[in-house]
């Protein structure tokens, strides 16, 4: 028998992380990132302080900008799932275009975050080391797509991923990702 439907211990726990998450953005917002403690994320949410660091290890940024693994696999499906006369870069560039500070058209609630994590020095380094977290998975998945396996894959890789610490803080983030993505058409052409 499959169970499709998460259980009640799973639902609790989903609440919980979702309570928090709210909880620490709302009042990051509100008074800005150094100025909040985790104990008063977790006063706000109604947990312990024990409890918010076994939902999020990573600590107070880990609230805001979650944990690598899914930004890791949706960068993999970027790759993976191109379609077929989609190029590796584009399909790179187009994945990185919907993301934080190069979303054209964001909710007023995601621009305040990606504003938040642009101007907290220990958010944008956090959200550096989540991004970076992901080359060996997106050096894998450009080696498979791309039939080659070599150090020049992995270093398309570190810079596709230093991308959005660099192009994200210029005055026009749009328009830095598509510089960016120039320069590793000119680097890579086959890619």
């Amino acid at each position: 028998m499959t169970r499709t439907e998460p259980g009640r211990r799973e639902r609790k726990k989903a609440a919980t992380r979702q309570a928090l998450s709210e909880a620490a953005r709302t009042l990051f917002l509100e008074r800005g990132f150094d100025n909040v403690t985790v104990a008063e994320i977790a006063d706000a949410a109604d947990t312990a302080v024990s409890t918010l660091f076994a939902h999020f290890p990573g600590g107070k940024e880990a609230l805001i900008l979650g944990h690598g693994r899914a930004r890791e696999e949706a960068l993999a499906a970027a790759v993976r799932d191109r379609a077929e006369d989609v190029s590796i870069l584009q399909a790179l560039r187009d994945f990185l275009a919907t993301r934080g500070p190069f979303d054209p058209d964001p909710d007023p609630l995601s621009r305040r975050v990606a504003d938040l994590v642009v101007a907290t020095p220990a958010l944008r380094a956090y959200a550096r080391a989540l991004w970076t977290g992901c080359e060996d998975a997106l050096t894998e998945v450009i080696a498979e797509q791309s039939g080659q396996d070599d150090f020049s894959v992995r270093l398309l890789a570190r810079y596709v991923l230093e991308i959005p610490d660099l192009a994200g803080v210029e005055p026009d983030p749009a328009a830095a990702l598509d510089a960016a993505f120039v320069f590793l058409r000119r680097g890579w052409p086959g890619f």
